[in-house]
Order: structure tokens, then sequence, then C-alpha cells
């Protein structure tokens, strides 16, 4: 969520930067206007009651000089009421405004490039060849189906499309990666590990930004409690820490999580039908942190090579890019796409993204920290970043560690969990 004092004192430098998202943010004038109707209302209210006060206190005078105090009753009832009428008023201004900033994306960071899609993303680096072969490769769905792996039809009959059923060395496969994922950033990268819940509630799917804007979005369970499936690890654990003050002691706070994630992928249809590249559940590997504003984009760099380091280690061929304005995520402020060499597309695909929300999720979770007992409570920054989506992985070493017979070679790295070195 916005700054609401950082909006009223730069409300034209912040309507500025969000244009660049690519749509028209002036409404944020109308923000701050009643902002001030807001602190108006909050004076008069203040010097109201302490008017009624003032009364009240004559009353006593009143009655110890026989006079009839009932012309004060009459004058507080007023007053009292003139009150209820203001505070209606400032309630609903207040929530007004409270609509506008949780529909309002986080500010872009000004240094990021200003684009349209992720057409303007600036590649910042790549690492290693694309994949070439002697012979002609197949797509990870016709792979999948030869080597009896991965199960599309079965899936379709159980749940409907955009699910899979992973068999044999398949399911080993993406079971192994989230061991390797998970260790990796827990034993070498000093995360702590966790295992959070699949089903969250209103107050946490709001304090990341899926709600109230990409609900549409969401899978949400139908009773009374209002949970709904994790879209992403993000959520239960940035939500660890909502409504907390964390002592300066304690931070950096740094999580890999493993969750099953669940999204509706609305607005995808037609996009990435055939394979696992887009699924309405996938496995994923998270990082978060939790640091001091001044930290965090040292914090994002750290995190952007540790998620590289899991690309380094399986040797796939992949690329960092720098996402422009118009794809960036509603939450964040800055974004890295890692993105990875598929042969069957022909070009590089997204298998993690690392973001700084800066403070917009603690503002919106009220997640603050103190730096010493007489210190005054102050936002965390948040951070979270893909390490790596699990799915896709599975995809990107079927493809390009393919053989000419039809096998796949298992990524050295991994044979100590696989217990072999090949899918036949």
């Amino acid at each position: 969520m916005l700054d609401l004092k950082e909006l009223r004192e730069n409300v034209d430098q912040v309507i500025e930067l969000l244009n660049r998202r690519g749509d028209d943010f002036s409404y944020l004038k109308e923000v701050v206007a009643l902002d001030e109707k807001r602190r108006e209302i909050i004076q008069t209210v203040e010097s109201t009651k302490a008017k009624r006060n003032d009364i009240s206190k004559k009353i006593g005078q009143y009655k110890r000089e026989k006079k009839d105090p009932q012309p004060l009753f009459d004058e507080i009832a007023q007053i009292g009421q003139g009150v209820k009428t203001l505070e209606k008023e400032l309630e609903d201004i207040e929530q007004e405004i409270q609509h506008h900033l949780m529909m309002t994306p986080n500010v872009p960071h000004p240094d990021i490039p200003v684009g349209k899609d992720e057409s303007d993303n600036e590649i910042i680096k790549t690492e290693g060849e694309p994949t070439t072969f002697d012979f002609e490769p197949l797509a990870h769905w016709d792979l999948a189906q030869s080597l009896d792996i991965i199960d599309f039809d079965r899936a379709t009959k159980v749940a409907g499309s955009r699910f899979a059923v992973y068999k044999g060395l398949g399911a080993r496969l993406e079971r192994v990666l989230i061991q390797f994922m998970s260790d990796l950033h827990a034993h070498e990268h000093g995360y702590t590990e966790i295992l959070p819940p699949y089903l969250v509630n209103e107050a946490s799917m709001t304090a990341t930004g899926q709600l109230p804007k990409f609900k549409e979005d969401a899978f949400q369970i139908r009773d009374e409690r209002g949970f709904y499936l994790n879209p992403t690890a993000e959520v239960p654990t940035i939500n660890l820490h909502r409504d907390e003050i964390l002592d300066a002691k304690e931070i950096p706070i740094s999580y890999t999580a493993f969750t099953t994630a669940f999204r509706k992928e609305a607005g995808s249809a037609g996009r990435d039908t055939r394979g696992i590249i887009r699924q309405h559940q996938f496995n994923k590997v998270e990082l978060i942190k939790f640091t001091k504003p001044e930290d965090s984009y040292n914090a994002l760099d750290e995190m952007l090579t540790h998620s590289e380091k899991v690309l380094k280690l399986l040797k796939l061929p992949y690329r960092v890019v720098n996402l422009c304005t118009g794809d960036l995520g509603f939450s964040m402020r800055k974004t890295y796409d890692i993105e990875v060499w598929l042969p069957s597309y022909n070009t590089y695909r997204e298998i993690g993204s690392i973001s700084n929300a800066e403070a917009y999720q603690a503002r919106r979770g009220n997640i603050k920290f103190k730096r010493d007992a007489k210190s005054k409570p102050e936002f965390v920054h948040t951070l979270n970043g893909s390490g790596l989506a699990v799915g896709r992985t599975v995809v990107a070493i079927m493809e390009n560690y393919q053989q000419a017979d039809g096998t796949i070679k298992i990524p050295d790295v991994l044979v100590p969990y696989m217990k072999t070195d090949i899918i036949k």
C-alpha cells in the first residue's frame, strides 16, 4: 500500500512514476483531496468534543448555583449529534481512501526500464549458450508421453485441463528437485526452511496484494471461513509476521518455503495449453526476506545469485532480465526475471522472479521493526523470489538434456538424489 504521507507530499511525482505502468493514476489527486478533507474533519471533531467537555464541566456549576442545567444538556445532545454525523462522514472518507490505496499498485523504481510489456524488458546478462542438437529435439509433452512419465489425459479426467499426473521417474524428478532446491537454500544460502499452510485467509491475501484487485485469479474455498488456496508461498510466508514489531537484531529474516501453488490463470486462455508450463496447480520453492530499508537492494541482488545458483548447478542456459514498468507485478517496485532456455519454444521462458516490494506489503500487513528500545517502529522491506518454479525446471531438464535415442540424461548434481543417471 502506498504511503499516504508521501503521496500527500509528492503526488505529482508518484502519479508520474505510476503512469509508467501504462495506466492513468491521476485519481490519486482526488485521494489527496479526500485526505485533506479527512484531516479537517478530524480537527473539527476534536474541537467540537473539547467544546462539549467544557459545557459538561458547567453542569455542576449550574446545579450549585441552582440554575436549570437543561439548556446545557440540550446543547450537549445537539453537539453529540453533530459529532456522530461528522464521524460517519469521516468513516466513509477513510473507507474510500483505503479502497483507492488497496487498488493502487506499488510505485515503480525510477531506475527500471519504461516499457509496455515483456518485449521492453532489459537483458542484464546471459549464462551459457542455447542448447543445440544433432537430431530433431522433442517438446517436453512429447517426451513425457513417449517415456510415460507425465499423464495429461488422465489428469484431465481426474481434475480438468491445466493439470498433470507425474509418473515413475517423472514424479521422482519433481520430488527430487524440491529437495535439491530446499537443501541448497537452507544449507548453503542460510535460509530457514518452513512448510507453510496451503490455505490462507483473506487478511493474508490482502497483505501481499492479491486482494482485492486480483480476486478473480484466486481459488476460494466455498465455506464461511473465507479461505483461499495458496497462490504462491509468498502469501503465507510474508504473513508469518503480519501485525508484528520485530527486533532489529532479528533482521534480516530469511525463509525458504516449499508449497504447492494454485492459480486460475485468468486471462491466459489459449496460452501454453500444452505441457506443464502454465498449470492450475504447481510446485515451487520460494525465497522470502525481511530487511531494514537500507539493506533491501543488496538483499535483492543476493537473492538473485541464490536463484541463479540452482540453474548453474543444473548446467542449464539462462538469462536475467530487468522487468520494465509495464511488466512489473502489482506489489513490486523492482523485479528481476530469470529465464531458462527451452528448445521447444526456441526462446527463453521465465522460471523465476526475484522482487523487492520495499515497504508496500509491510504497510498492508503492518509489519514493522524497532532499531532499539527508544526508537519508533518502522516498516520493514519485504522481498520474495523463486528458488525455483519446480515444474518449469522439470521442463528445462527434459528438453535440454534429451538424447537422440529419446532418453533424458539426469544432471550430474541430481544423480545422487535420483539414484539413476537417465530416464528411459
